[in-house]
């Protein structure tokens, strides 16, 4: 490479902030450390607003961003998972991304090292080949997640069932046994074109010439030790976490949520929250309320309308039965007033966690929100909802024993003594205290791996001198 060239990174995000965020901030991680300098290559999506604010917040000078030209999907039935849009979204953009990549290559001082992807953007790699550059795979999810990507070929040559229907645990290398029906989302319908999308990238995730995943060793310890050194044909992996937004300035507070918990104990605020996506079903959203109630412990709620009403438009006649606090029941906010508070749709969540009166943290088990809280030291109850988030929910219950499970009733929702109880123990139960203490510890060891010495800023320096390397 000619000396006067700089060394060139182009990281393409999968659409959606839990894919972003902790991209952006991987990218102001290796800014701070490392003479790059750094294209985002976003898929086009609705409102580009939030998207425009999160990558504004990266250096000026060294990181530009662009806005791919939108992809036709109208071939898609409108029964489509979002996992296959979203895969074939990326993989439609190609042309696109080869003639950006072209405009790059085209400038003198630019030397094109790698490309950067998250977990549905394996199709990236036959571009990164064509030009030369190193293809790179970040997991936003944990290491977890990668050990069963690595295994998905060998899982799906071997189980003839659907997953959810095997009596066998699965059982991947250093990590916590798992049920089938606890696996991610399209891994729960093997006939469905995003189970075989999945399987697709899963294929792919060998072509990669490193994963880095959004982790760190003493959160993870056994699965990382598996990986790090890693069966025949897998790549290295290597942990750079936690990635997270640890400044929440930017986010306003209308709600006056973080007033209130200025008023309240120390410690002794249950945050209640189900990600920027999550909803419950009326009925459990009713249960939740009484759950909470008779707990008799201090609750700062997110609230949203409940997804089976929102579903049918029938039900809003105007806007006062649009508002989520609408379907909680008749005299709860009288009931708990003083010990709770109830906010509609979103609070800043970084700011709240960080906040030295909440004590516990009900959480959809996203892993955005599970390194906030660990970073933070928050305890959880786990809540899982959606996506790979059933996996998450066992490894921080039975694994790192950092969080507390209601069992469901009959079916599938929650009973509001199951929660009682958990809340009631998550907060001044024996069970709690074992759960904060261990907290304390992962949120010690947060902040070491991220210091100059740490084994999560070493393992970057890492990858960077791959980057470089010719």
């Amino acid at each position: 490479m000619e000396e006067n060239k700089t060394h060139h990174l182009v990281l393409i995000p999968t659409p959606g902030m839990g894919h972003l965020i902790p991209l952006v901030e991987l990218a102001k991680r290796i800014l701070n450390a490392h003479p790059f300098t750094i294209s985002f290559l976003i898929l086009h999506e609705g409102s580009q607003t939030r998207t425009k604010s999160v990558l504004g917040a990266l250096p000026e000078g060294r990181v530009d961003s662009y806005f791919l030209p939108q992809v036709n999907l109208d071939d898609l039935s409108p029964d489509t998972k979002i996992e296959t849009r979203i895969s074939l979204a990326l993989a439609r953009s190609r042309p696109a991304i080869r003639d950006h990549l072209r405009g790059l290559q085209a400038m003198p001082h630019i030397h094109l090292a790698a490309v950067v992807v998250d977990l549905f953007g394996t199709d990236m790699f036959d571009v990164a080949f064509e030009f030369g550059m190193k293809p790179y795979l970040f997991m936003p999810s944990n290491a977890m997640f990668i050990s069963f990507m690595l295994h998905l070929p060998k899982l799906d040559s071997q189980v003839k069932t659907e997953y959810r229907e095997m009596d066998d645990l699965i059982k991947l290398p250093g990590c916590v046994a798992l049920h089938g029906k606890d696996l991610v989302d399209p891994a729960q319908d093997r006939t469905n074109d995003a189970y075989k999308w999945l399987l697709h990238h899963a294929k792919k995730y060998t072509l990669a010439e490193g994963i880095m995943v959004n982790s760190f060793n003493e959160l993870e310890k056994d699965t990382l030790n598996v990986l790090q050194n890693p069966e025949p044909g897998f790549p290295p992996v290597y942990p750079v976490g936690p990635l997270i937004r640890t400044d929440g300035s930017d986010q306003v507070d209308g709600s006056g949520c973080l007033a209130w918990l200025d008023k309240q104990p120390r410690g002794s605020v249950l945050f209640v929250s189900f990600g920027s996506g999550g909803t419950l079903s009326y009925d459990q959203l009713d249960e939740l309320a009484h759950g909470l109630e008779i707990s008799e412990q201090r609750f700062l709620w997110v609230v949203r309308p409940p997804n089976d009403k929102m579903a049918n438009g029938a039900y809003f006649t105007n806007e006062v039965e649009r508002d989520p606090l609408h379907f909680l029941p008749k005299g709860f906010l009288e009931r708990t007033k003083g010990r709770g508070l109830v906010v509609r749709d979103w609070a800043p969540q970084v700011q709240v966690l960080n906040h030295e009166s909440t004590g516990g943290f009900i959480c959809h088990c996203g892993w955005n929100s599970v390194l906030e809280s660990v970073v933070h030291g928050v305890p959880l109850i786990a809540w899982p909802l959606y996506a790979e988030q059933k996996m998450n929910a066992v490894m921080l219950v039975e694994g790192l024993k950092i969080a507390l499970r209601p069992k469901a009733d009959e079916g599938t929702v929650i009973g509001r003594v199951a929660i009682a109880t958990a809340v009631k123990g998550l907060m001044e139960g024996e069970e709690g205290k074992q759960v904060r203490y261990r907290m304390k510890e992962l949120k010690d060891a947060s902040a070491r791996v991220l210091g100059v010495e740490g084994s999560s800023t070493k393992a970057l320096s890492e990858v960077a001198r791959k980057w470089t390397s010719h």
